[in-house]
């Protein structure tokens, strides 16, 4: 994410959150002799930013004149104005050859070939070789006049940042905008100037001074736009996704990526530069499936492209992400594969994240061993000294001291957990008893402390929770858990640094799974459904709404039974509540139960998409009873025939429940938590006489446009709006009920990209993140938009909880695939009742039983209905 320029150059992000721009020098010298062709050659090379091809066509024209007259500088001038056209189009490799071939031109004379050199610069870094880019900056260095050295400056700004030299990068920015400030004012020494503060803008950023960040990019964006540097303008404005996401912009972010991707079309390079930063911005927001998406789009390109710089970070983050999506086999050999290349690139400071990632994966893959734990140690003692891993390394401290517990080697484990808990009391000096201060012990102290402060509140209380436990002091390891997820609620936006959030994100899912660990293990079923709610409200923020107490569920329910699933190892757990108890019960092995749902779901998709239809229909019964038996039988007692509202973990999250057959006709309702149950029931509030109710017919459904009709008509006063992104938005924020039939794109490992498909393209999950309101019931018959996935599986995602989490109280969604003519008879049968008064789940539960399609399911409060049924006298 650094901007490089050369002596006719605009500046080129590389890197971490940033966008390259291009390489760009006017003369100012006069021409040589017989200077047509020169002059044509430096047209060329300004033609380069706006137009590369066209600059790469007039490059090779010129030099064949240039060759067959023999006219030197114009050879020159014509190779690097192809450099700099192939390189904005990708092709680094090409770049290079054509600098190197310019250079090594008989008789050039030495200020072309600074020239060259400084253009040489910028590709060297970006196929992977700062060092060696630096040697050659230096070479140019001599034969630059002032002003040119300036724009060097900025050039070896972005090979010092990528091997870690951040203040020296700073350093080198400030120097040339010191020069550039005062110079001529050309358009090219605007370029420069926007350049460099690019490039420091984005140093900035690398060290996380986010504000300084903005400040220098903001400048780069009004110095480009006044000047109409469109294409440097693009490139700033490339950058915005990465900062928006470092200060919590979500949304914000989303729409500058989709601007940015706009943009930055045929120039591969630079958009999967781009497309890298922003997944690294959304990697530390924590949402690893998003970033996982965006940097299998930007791997392969920047592969092509011979972007080794880039390619290598984008790598080490891939290999971050398939860790925390759970694919650690793939973590360790992307891993491997980054650590090889960052060596060759001499990069040796990424080195330990590099080596984090390995012994992770490993330890995922093989299990505890003596012999790593002692790698595990090691690689923490190596980031804890560098200032900018500290989070990195008390996370893998923590980690290192429960690979030695899984050993039952107490004494290293105590050992590393009293590096994370010694001085956790506020106030506490360091200070041995007795002791008198050197300087140099005052110099150590002040380091200690430091690294104390630097330590994840999340990871110090697991770590005192841990302590504790050791100790058998039961009742203090969950004052310990309770007290970080407390101070979790207040600290985490404190956090300036996105890896101290990332980690601190990371270490309290852990933390609140070890307070339920211990909850099951004590086995009190209240303790159970406390510490479960605990646990979700962390792992799935969006939904979190507060704890629910026990007795406001009980009186919540009425005739219903809430059942909230609980995964404990390899175990499936049960908490049950009705009106008159709490009850807890183990279900067994949860590998029979993802088996038989694997078979049910398989069956349902072969039905839906009319597959061997009548083979698949006879194989959903004995998965579907399968799954009946394994999941409701050890309750079935308690459960009786109630009403349910579930509350699934894991692999149940992507369960269609209607489909067991004791739920076939009776109400169920989907939730993220009981407490977001709750809320949600809330947010429904009084039914209407009158609900305002808007339906939309997407583009590619053959029954759309009928199952548009027959909702209409179920509703005397709604009303159709065309399926196009702006209209459903805006009917979101007005109507009560919002029935979309459209196809639905569902992304298991990223949900905010999931979508549905309308006339003007897809609408994302993450266009919904700006709405201040959304309609209380949203109908989505789309196939598999109520699927739900998330790395830590704590609440349905997708667009159906993205829906609950703006203010949604009930989602109705397909889970998966549906018979056009089941699509529309269920729909149309569901509309009916609902406008008869009955609520979601007891409308969709009798119109699923009497149709036969067992893939739709409620999300949210879909036991409260939202209309008044018909000649009831309106609520006093």
């Amino acid at each position: 994410m650094i901007a490089t320029q050369d002596d006719r150059s605009t500046p080129d992000a590389i890197g971490l959150g940033g966008t390259a721009a291009p390489d760009l020098i006017a003369p100012h010298e006069p021409a040589a002799p017989g200077g047509p062709l020169v002059v044509a050659a430096e047209m060329a090379v300004l033609r380069s930013v706006v137009d590369p091809e066209q600059a790469l066509h007039a490059g090779r024209t010129v030099l064949a004149a240039a060759q067959a007259v023999g006219c030197v500088d114009a050879a020159v001038v014509a190779r690097r104005a192809m450099a700099l056209a192939a390189r904005e189009l990708g092709d680094l490799e090409a770049a290079e050859t054509h600098l190197r071939q310019a250079i090594a031109t008989p008789g050039i004379p030495r200020r072309r070939m600074a020239q060259a050199r400084l253009s040489l610069v910028t590709v060297r870094t970006e196929r992977g070789h700062p060092l060696q880019a630096l040697r050659v900056a230096a070479l140019a260095w001599a034969d630059l006049s002032p002003l040119d050295r300036a724009k060097l400056d900025t050039q070896r700004a972005v090979a010092l940042a990528h091997l870690g030299r951040y203040q020296e990068a700073i350093a080198s920015c400030d120097r040339a905008l010191q020069v550039l400030v005062v110079a001529p004012g050309t358009i090219d020494d605007r370029r420069f100037l926007a350049g460099g503060l690019l490039n420091r803008g984005l140093v900035h950023a690398y060290r996380g001074d986010w504000d300084a960040a903005t400040r220098d990019i903001t400048a780069c964006l009004e110095i480009s736009r006044h000047a109409r540097l469109d294409h440097l303008a693009r490139l700033a404005a490339a950058n915005l996704p990465f900062l928006a996401v470092r200060r919590g912009d979500i949304t914000g972010a989303f729409a500058h990526y989709r601007a940015a991707e706009n943009t930055l079309f045929g120039f591969p390079e630079r958009l999967a530069t781009m497309r890298a930063d922003f997944a690294g911005a959304l990697l530390a927001a924590h949402l690893p499936g998003e970033a996982r998406a965006l940097l299998s789009l930007a791997v392969p390109d920047l592969e092509s492209s011979a972007a080794l710089v880039a390619l290598a970070e984008a790598r080490l983050k891939l290999a971050q992400v398939e860790l925390l999506t759970g694919d650690a086999r793939r973590a360790l050999a992307v891993a491997e594969q980054a650590g090889v290349e960052l060596a060759e690139q001499d990069r040796l400071s990424w080195l330990p994240l590099v080596r984090e990632v390995v012994l992770r994966a490993r330890l995922a893959l093989e299990g505890s061993s003596p012999e790593l734990l002692d790698e595990l140690i090691a690689c923490a003692d190596d980031l804890e000294n560098g200032p900018a891993y500290l989070a990195g390394a008390a996370a893998l401290r923590l980690v290192a001291a429960e690979a030695a517990l899984a050993l039952d080697d107490h004494p290293a484990a105590s050992a590393q957990l009293a590096r994370l808990t010694a001085h956790a009391q506020r106030g506490e000096r360091w200070v041995p008893a007795g002791t008198q201060l050197t300087s140099l012990a005052s110099e150590l102290q002040a380091r200690h402390l430091a690294q104390t402060a630097q330590i994840p509140v999340l990871v110090r209380q697991h770590a005192l929770a841990l302590e504790s436990a050791l100790q058998e002091d039961v009742t203090q390891a969950f004052r310990a858990v309770h007290d970080g997820l407390t101070e979790m609620g207040g600290s985490m936006e404190s956090f300036d640094d996105p890896s101290l959030r990332a980690h601190a994100a990371r270490a309290g899912e852990r933390l609140a799974a070890f307070g339920l660990e211990m909850a099951v293990r004590d086995g009190c079923a209240e303790e159970v459904f406390d510490w479960a709610e605990r646990w979700r409200a962390v792992a799935a923020p969006a939904h979190a709404c507060g704890l629910a107490d026990p007795g406001a569920v009980r009186a919540g329910l009425g005739g219903a039974a809430l059942v909230e699933f609980v995964i404990d190892g390899s175990s499936l757990l049960a908490v049950l509540i009705t009106g008159e108890r709490l009850t807890l019960r183990r279900l067994g092995d949860l590998r029979p139960i993802r088996e038989a749902l694997i078979r049910l779901r398989y069956s349902l998709r072969r039905a839906g998409f009319g597959d061997g239809a009548d083979a698949a229909d006879a194989q959903v019964e004995p998965a579907a009873a399968e799954l009946e038996r394994l999941l409701l039988r050890p309750i079935q007692a308690e459960l009786g025939d109630r009403p349910l509202i579930v509350v699934p973990a894991g692999p149940l999250h992507t369960l269609p429940w209607t489909a067991l057959p004791c739920l076939r006709d009776r109400p169920v309702s989907v939730a993220a938590s009981a407490s977001a149950w709750l809320d949600a029931g809330q947010r429904a509030a009084v039914p209407a006489e009158r609900p305002v109710v808007i339906a939309a017919a997407g583009p590619g459904l053959a029954h759309a446009r009928a199952e548009v009709e027959q909702v209409l008509a179920c509703h005397p006063g709604g009303r159709e709006v065309p399926a196009r992104s702006g209209a459903v938005l805006a009917a979101l924020t007005s109507a009560d009920v919002l029935h979309l039939a459209a196809h639905g794109v569902f992304h298991a490992r990223s949900p905010l990209l999931s979508g549905i498909t309308l006339a003007d393209g897809q609408l994302m999950a993450y266009d919904l993140l700006g709405l201040s309101r959304t309609a209380r019931l949203v109908v989505l018959s789309a196939c598999d938009s109520g699927m739900a996935h998330t790395p830590t599986d704590g609440a349905p995602l997708g667009l159906a909880g993205t829906f609950l989490s703006r203010g949604t109280a009930c989602v109705v969604a397909g889970m998966v695939p549906v018979r056009d003519e089941e699509a529309l008879a269920v729909m149309t049968a569901f509309h009916g009742l609902l406008a008869d008064g009955q609520s979601p789940a007891s409308a969709l539960a009798s119109a699923s039983a009497k149709t036969g399609a067992l893939g739709f399911v409620c999300f949210g409060a879909g036991d409260r209905a939202y209309t008044r049924r018909r000649h009831q006298p309106p609520t006093p």
